[in-house]
């Protein structure tokens, strides 16, 4: 153990370096919680500046997830190939020249190739830093540490858009994109001056100069540094998404993809849309981001007490519960309320439940695939399941479109929650024999 600083990360306390980066961790998916939702705080405004149908905006709402999709699946074997760190670097670059080229947009299809190229960033962050939170925190705390980063995303739209609200009080739907550019770069300098690469990957790939660069963060963390880099474990002959695409792997893989698939186009539909729906309803669009705020206060709450559920209930229970709950929410947001403090109100219960079920979902992925390809199983289910992301938001605005009230569309996308609660249901854990 004494050589190995795997071992001596998981069997160590939590340090305040390691606190550090899974606290960066947070903010970055909290960053990329609000790059995300920035095309819905600025919808309205777009969709009068430039006079566009529903339909048309339902594929600018979903075209940054079309980018996510990609990036899920490329860029997390990116870095797994060149590093957690860089590929972290690479994404925020790309995010940060998105969301300034998304505020000096002239039309539609300039906007759609910006936010693609978001989507792409924000694909292969939510990749890495799943990775790099794991691969920093200890063997006691990683289920937590993972899941305080997956509800850093409804953190970062609260007070991302609480910013936006005001900020569209004063200026145009462009001031969104400014601003979301400037934080993200931000960022880029917080990362690239504080998080060093992960333990982890310097000890499985070994690149150059691995061995001083361990034993630098081990200084760091108040631990020995080794005199030499530990023996690698003997690795199986097929691994990444070939593995969980073979026979023993296959059925469960389709199952949680499929799941995924109808659950998140639920959870789109629902967070993309508010905006413009609130603005439909004659509010200001300042009070449509306020509600989406709201929406995603329930979402942070959702995650917190699904996590300290799982204490005490089955997780895939849990999770089916939830999503009944979530898709019943829906129909009752449908279905309008009277004033706006009933509206936030109805939004924040139809976050908590819907925000609920996907970071149970993230938790349920680590215990359906074995070890070594936990990584790989967990970024094919987002990546490929993340066209449902994509597909609710455009089915929506078509449905819209088509004449569809609120109401109707939203008992279409409840109807996408119960049908993911059903397959979870009948998804056996291989693991589990």
């Amino acid at each position: 153990m004494q050589n190995n600083p795997l071992a001596t990360l998981n069997a160590s306390p939590m340090s305040r370096f390691q606190i550090l980066a899974v606290a960066i961790c947070i903010l970055l998916n909290a960053l990329d919680g609000f790059d995300v939702l920035a095309i819905s705080f600025a919808s309205p405004g777009i969709a009068e500046d430039w006079g566009i149908s529903r339909a048309k905006l339902g594929i600018i709402l979903s075209m940054e997830l079309i980018g996510m999709a990609v990036g899920s699946i490329y860029l997390g074997g990116i870095a797994d190939r060149f590093g957690r760190r860089p590929t972290i670097i690479g994404c925020l670059i790309a995010m940060t020249a998105g969301m300034f080229l998304a505020g000096i947009a002239q039309g539609m299809y300039f906007l759609l190739v910006v936010r693609f190229l978001t989507g792409l960033g924000i694909g292969g962050m939510l990749a890495s830093i799943n990775a790099m939170v794991a691969e920093y925190a200890n063997a006691k705390f990683k289920n937590f540490c993972v899941m305080l980063m997956a509800a850093g995303y409804p953190v970062g739209v609260i007070i991302g858009g609480s910013i936006v609200s005001m900020l569209l009080v004063y200026f145009d739907w462009r001031s969104v994109f400014i601003f979301g550019g400037v934080i993200t770069g931000l960022a880029l300098v917080i990362v690239y001056f504080l998080l060093p690469e992960s333990i982890a990957y310097l000890v499985e790939k070994r690149p150059q100069g691995a061995l001083k660069k361990i034993n630098a963060s081990l200084r760091r963390m108040n631990h020995k540094e080794i005199s030499h880099l530990p023996e690698l474990e003997k690795k199986v002959a097929t691994t990444g998404i070939r593995r969980v695409l073979q026979p023993d792997l296959l059925r469960v893989t389709i199952m949680l993809t499929v799941c995924y698939f109808f659950y998140i186009m639920a959870f789109y539909f629902f967070i993309k849309w508010i905006p413009k729906l609130v603005v439909d309803m004659s509010y200001a669009a300042s009070t449509a981001g306020g509600v989406l705020v709201w929406a995603n206060v329930g979402g942070a709450l959702g995650a917190v007490v699904i996590g300290l559920m799982t204490a005490k209930f089955k997780l895939k229970n849990l999770i089916i519960a939830v999503m009944i709950f979530a898709g019943l929410m829906l129909c009752v947001f449908g279905a309008g309320q009277s004033d706006l403090f009933w509206l936030s109100l109805v939004a924040a219960c139809t976050g908590f439940f819907i925000n609920a079920g996907i970071v149970g979902l993230y938790a349920l992925f680590t215990d359906y695939f074995p070890p070594a390809v936990r990584a790989s199983g967990t970024g094919f289910v987002i990546g490929v399941g993340r066209g449902g992301a994509a597909f609710g938001p455009i089915v929506a605005g078509f449905l819209f479109t088509a004449g569809f009230n609120l109401l109707q569309v939203a008992i279409v996308m409840a109807i996408s929650t119960f049908l993911a609660a059903i397959t979870l249901f009948l998804t056996r854990n291989s693991q589990s024999g």
